[in-house]
């Protein structure tokens, strides 16, 4: 659902980009919340690297048409809404940027409606169905599901709306919009498989690592006279526990990511996507732009000058995700580094209770001697 540029006016084109801006600015500020941990940073860049490599894998729909993941649920589920808009806008710069796939004009109408509105609202229905579904895994999968689902159409009326106030060409918006929807509902359908099966399976091995996931764990309960009642508290141990290490996640999920852009991406369908199926079905794309990037190495997800297609695309993706992941990493060290510098600075002296102490022994010395 990559827009290209000449599809949207150039002055609704800067004013969307104004927004995202702001959506950013405001998402890197809420980030430092989320990126807690040292920990944090590196597997934010993970996500972004594999919502790259799934998105080269375009599944077939009806008529002809084809969709693929947009990682908005998926991303804020995962690492949370402000860090997943992040995420998602990292993936769309560098595809925009180095493999011309959505207009560089376009980019603030691709991330307000694949970064901002689709982790908006996933995140809003994710956690309206944890607070009233059982506290258990199977409902954070489920809630993942429904709420992955919602976020693909709502991405496309996002899109229909900018289009109604600066569309290119002179095409019913009626028409575009039932088009977008329905395309996008079944799209919806895959990227809800999508997020739900990654979702549960790092569930399955590390809960602690998804974010929507915090504060669900259900208490042990013992059953004492026939009634459930809550377990003591165990006794907290005299001996450190040591956080394990998500390395072994985050290298399961690097080599997924490889593999999958890599190879698999080989035999993604080749239909064209909603958009561009509306887009041509309708009209939309009379006024179309050249991207500027066009003669770029990498455009097209394939590395130029390379004649096998096969090992061309694998390439590209394994470079793509390559760049996304050290590029996505370092944005989130950056934001985490940020906000333990304001904690720092907001931290009361920590010498100020040393030097008091020690002014009271003084004192107490002096008044001894004397």
């Amino acid at each position: 659902m990559h827009v290209p540029d000449g599809f949207i006016t150039a002055p609704v084109s800067a004013a969307a980009a104004v927004v995202a801006a702001g959506a950013v600015a405001v998402s890197l500020r809420g980030a430092r919340r989320e990126l807690g941990s040292e920990r944090a940073a590196p597997l934010a860049g993970l996500v972004a690297a594999f919502v790259f490599a799934v998105q080269m894998l375009n599944f077939p729909v009806a008529g002809g048409t084809s969709g693929h993941l947009l990682g908005g649920a998926l991303a804020a589920i995962l690492v949370g809404p402000y860090t997943g808009v992040l995420c998602v806008s990292v993936v769309l710069l560098m595809q925009a940027i180095l493999f011309a796939d959505g207009g560089l004009t376009a980019i603030g109408v691709n991330i307000i409606c694949m970064a901002i509105v689709t982790t908006v609202v996933a995140y809003a229905v994710f956690r309206g169905l944890v607070k009233v579904l059982p506290r258990t895994r199977r409902s954070v999968t489920a809630a993942s599901f429904v709420a992955a689902l919602v976020s693909v159409p709502a991405s496309a009326i996002a899109f229909t709306l900018l289009y109604a106030i600066g569309g290119t060409a002179d095409v019913p918006i009626g028409k575009v919009a039932a088009a977008m929807v329905g395309v996008h509902l079944l799209i919806g359908l895959g990227e809800a498989v999508i997020t739900a099966l990654t979702v549960g399976a790092v569930l399955s091995v590390r809960p602690d690592l998804v974010y929507g996931a915090r504060g669900l764990e259900r208490g042990l309960k013992l059953r004492v006279n026939g009634e459930l009642v809550d377990a003591p508290e165990p006794e907290p141990s005299s001996v450190p526990v040591t956080a394990r290490s998500p390395r072994r996640v985050w290298i399961t999920g690097l080599v997924a990511s490889l593999v999958l852009a890599g190879g698999v991406s080989f035999y993604a369908s080749g239909y064209p996507d909603g958009l561009e199926k509306v887009a041509t079905d309708h009209g939309i794309d009379e006024k179309a732009e050249e991207h500027d990037a066009a003669d770029s190495p990498l455009a097209d997800y394939g590395v130029k000058n390379v004649e096998d297609a096969r090992l061309s695309g694998g390439l590209a993706g394994v470079i793509g995700v390559g760049v996304t992941v050290v590029a996505g990493t370092g944005v989130f060290r950056v934001v985490r580094r940020r906000r333990s510098g304001e904690t720092s600075e907001t931290a009361p002296p920590a010498h100020t209770t040393t030097n008091r102490n020690t002014d009271s022994n003084s004192n107490s010395n002096s008044n001894s001697n004397s």
